[in-house]
């Protein structure tokens, strides 16, 4: 799914569209564009594409996976910033897997002090949807999250995680629990 193409699944190139809204004719005389961006029908595919690639880099990047995050990110977008290394202590690391509220997660967490008292928190993505957009399949995901996207449990307590948990209907998991005192 490397090549460039209008689907979803497919990289995405940069255009460089000059921005401007034209406001319609009047008459024989054409007004000068106004300051702002409208997209053209001519570049609505490249438009869904950047999208839809996007909302699918800030999922793997919620998740923490800078390599999977990178191949849905032109070069203007910031693609540099999740390619080469990557340390734990300085960056979001995918290293983490969860069940909560009975639906398989994978993705980070971060443990920190809140007014002395140590919380984790997990950020992810549901697993087999995460897989989807590892491997390059952004239709695949959005059918399934899109089949799915009303059955979320959106937010509840989870006994076995001992905290709050919300499911975000694009398959995205925040859950935060307090941590014994050390």
């Amino acid at each position: 799914m490397d090549a460039p193409g209008d689907g979803l699944d497919h990289r995405i190139e940069d255009e460089n569209i000059y921005p401007g809204i034209q406001p319609p004719a009047e008459g024989e005389e054409t007004p000068e564009p106004q300051p702002g961006f409208h997209v053209q029908p001519e570049h609505y595919a490249w438009f869904r594409q950047v999208l839809a690639r996007t909302t699918a880099a800030g999922l793997t990047a919620f998740a923490g996976d800078g390599a999977a995050t990178a191949q849905y990110l032109t070069k203007r977008q910031g693609q540099r910033h999740f390619t080469g290394l990557t340390h734990s202590a300085t960056d979001s690391v995918q290293d983490a897997n969860e069940r909560l509220l009975d639906i398989d997660f994978v993705g980070t967490d971060h443990v920190f002090r809140l007014n002395r008292t140590r919380v984790e928190a997990f950020s992810g993505v549901a697993k087999d949807l995460f897989r989807h957009l590892e491997e390059g399949r952004v239709e695949q995901y959005r059918a399934e999250v899109h089949a799915r996207r009303r059955s979320w449990p959106l937010l509840a307590w989870d006994s076995e995680w001992d905290g709050p948990v919300s499911v975000h209907q694009d398959g995205s998991v925040l859950a935060m629990r307090v941590l014994p005192q050390a």
